[in-house]
């Protein structure tokens, strides 16, 4: 729970954060990337719950082999968060890319029932979710062997999982508009029965973007760049 005395992220905290952030100014980690970490972290606990409550016949019966791909030989020792935060730090991708691929993970489970998101493939899971949301969001992209290098995967692992991402997933990468402002209100959702988060520099950092576009941008240039910026998550 927050401390009451201490800023916290809110539903339009988070939603001025995804919408208004530059590009311009893309040192500061997204508000995005500490709610989805929580998402993760909750997902995470459950399944271990339910894992230990069922037999291993049965935990493992459902599960598709392919889908043991993202199984990681050595689980690195970083927490969901830092882990995010040093994709963030090294790409530099934008809020819109980890709703996207909060799409394509909630997606990937949909299609593929037996599998369970874990310690042993959220990682390689995250990596390659972020790297294709990133192909279809953005415009300039890091090639694939940078993107193992920030993962700590080989790359031709990351070739290897992508790849199969793609095949599990039938190639259903598309996102519209709707569908990407739903999963927005569910990461909105979350900042509200989790109560908010201490992350005050981010607040900070959110609020000094806001108000730094408001005063210096030019008002035609700011349109551009924000429908540039959705154009191809909202076609």
């Amino acid at each position: 729970m927050a401390v009451s005395n201490s800023l916290t992220i809110s539903p339009r905290k988070l939603r001025s954060d995804l919408y208004s952030y530059s590009n311009q100014d893309n040192t500061k980690t997204p508000l995005v990337i500490s709610v989805l970490s929580s998402l993760i972290d909750r997902t995470l606990t459950r399944n271990q719950r339910i894992s230990r409550k069922a037999s291993p016949a049965s935990s493992t019966s459902g599960r598709s082999g392919k889908t043991e791909i993202f199984d990681c030989r050595e689980i690195p020792d970083m927490t969901i968060q830092s882990y995010l935060e040093r994709i963030f730090r090294y790409t530099k991708a934008g809020p819109s890319v980890y709703v996207v691929a909060y799409v394509y993970i909630d997606r990937f489970c949909q299609l593929n029932p037996g599998f369970r998101i874990s310690l042993a493939n959220v990682h390689s899971l995250l990596i390659t979710t972020i790297m294709i949301a990133s192909k279809y969001v953005e415009d300039l992209n890091y090639r694939n062997s940078y993107f193992a290098k920030v993962g700590g995967l080989e790359t031709e692992d990351l070739n290897k999982l992508e790849l199969e991402f793609l095949f599990l997933m039938g190639f259903k990468l598309h996102v519209n508009v709707s569908v990407f402002e739903s999963y927005c209100c569910h990461l909105e959702r979350e900042v509200s029965f989790g109560g908010g988060y201490q992350i005050e520099k981010a607040l900070r950092c959110a609020e000094e973007i806001k108000s730094r576009q408001m005063i210096v941008q030019d008002p035609k240039h700011h349109h551009h760049h924000h429908h540039h910026q959705f154009a191809r998550v909202f076609l």
